[in-house]
């Protein structure tokens, strides 16, 4: 990519505009992610455009955003969990608020929002519009990654490894919940694991352990989405490896996490700190090679490009490898494994995140070089 690409508009620092907060169930997971991402933006070379979004949708176009958003947010609370005082900040509407902040010669926008309303394709697709280059996947890679049921469907048309699923909607499950339930005794078995389709973070993530379980599990993931990923238990070893580029992708080297609860559920992963994080995960050198190769694999068979981090199952009876979710705007909160991965693959976050902002423009001009 030449020099050129990485200089702003008016050939001085590049102008980035960090996206950041949403109106997702992990609205406080990607404060935490914006901080560490905005940290890492080289001064010399970025200026820093931080832009918050509320959890009723208004975007935050004055004063700072990231204290106005993180005075409301329970991970930021003070040490006798107080929360800390918010400055005044200005706010707007989408409509309005949106064309103001972009008008101001934004060079490069990185999306830190997880889960719905950010990580789906909807601010991808607002983003097209614009034309202003952003970090991370397009709108179809986005949408189908954030779906957990497109995502294995379209997966399992590439013949990668996955274990048995089923999707049911809402109504389906209100109709006749003892149907739904004997149909995954049956063909799944328990335990199994319940999932809304659409989010992240293991937020709404259930393990039923058997049939009497299924009901609260059912509720808990039907507050966030209308259709459930009801997925077969698998007794394994959670694996997890990060990906970096557009059409000629890598793969970092491998980690595993050992949860400090029953499987890697949002307390596990953001609250109690006691899950514990092996890079690089103690696995063979054949199996690291044969992770890489399908955690590239998924990523172009879902379009992707930016970065991922793609979550395998390996059970520990057999060593069969399963993947389990692909994650298109992964945590780079301080304890992520994306950023881990790559520190411990030989990139360093300030280098990360520069990469990142070079693959975004690269991506730009090569989608206008085919217009």
């Amino acid at each position: 990519m030449g020099d050129e690409s990485m200089q702003g508009r008016r050939g001085g620092k590049v102008r980035v505009a960090v996206l950041f907060g949403g109106q997702s169930g992990e609205h406080d997971v990607s404060l935490r992610s914006a901080q560490t991402v905005m940290g890492a933006l080289d001064p010399a070379r970025y200026e820093v455009i931080p832009v918050g979004i509320t959890r009723e949708g208004r975007w935050l176009t004055g004063g700072d955003p990231f204290a106005a958003l993180t005075a409301t947010s329970p991970l930021f609370a003070l040490g006798d969990g107080s929360a800390p005082v918010a400055p005044p900040a200005e706010s707007a509407p989408a409509e309005s608020g949106v064309p103001a902040i972009f008008s101001a010669g934004v060079d490069v926008v990185f999306p830190v929002l997880h889960g719905p309303m950010g990580e789906d394709g909807t601010v991808q697709g607002f983003l097209e519009l614009t034309g202003i280059p952003y970090v991370g996947a397009g709108v179809l890679g986005s949408s189908l990654s954030m779906d957990k049921a497109m995502a294995k469907t379209v997966l399992a048309q590439a013949g990668l490894p996955q274990a048995p699923w089923r999707l049911v909607t809402r109504k389906e499950w209100e109709r006749d919940p003892e149907a739904v339930t004997d149909w995954v005794g049956e063909s799944l078995g328990y335990p199994c694991f319940v999932k809304p389709a659409n989010m992240g973070s293991s937020v709404g993530v259930v393990k039923a352990h058997d049939p009497s379980e299924m009901p609260s599990a059912m509720r808990q993931a039907c507050r966030f989405d209308r259709r459930i990923v009801i997925e077969q238990g698998v007794d394994a070893r959670e694996l997890e490896i990060s990906v970096l580029g557009n059409d000629e992708p890598i793969a970092s080297i491998v980690g595993e996490v050992i949860p400090s609860n029953e499987f890697y559920d949002y307390d596990a992963k953001y609250v109690d700190d006691r899950s514990e994080l092996l890079v690089p995960a103690p696995i063979g050198g054949d199996t690291m090679t044969q992770i890489q190769e399908l955690a590239i694999a998924a990523f172009r068979a879902l379009d992707l490009a930016g970065m991922a981090r793609v979550d395998f199952f390996m059970e520990r009876n057999t060593d069969q490898i399963f993947i389990n979710e692909v994650n298109t705007i992964p945590g780079f909160t301080a304890i992520s494994m994306y950023p881990r991965l790559w520190a411990a693959s030989g990139v360093p976050l300030p280098e990360l995140v520069d990469r990142l902002v070079g693959l975004a423009l690269e991506r730009s001009l090569e989608r206008r070089r085919a217009l």
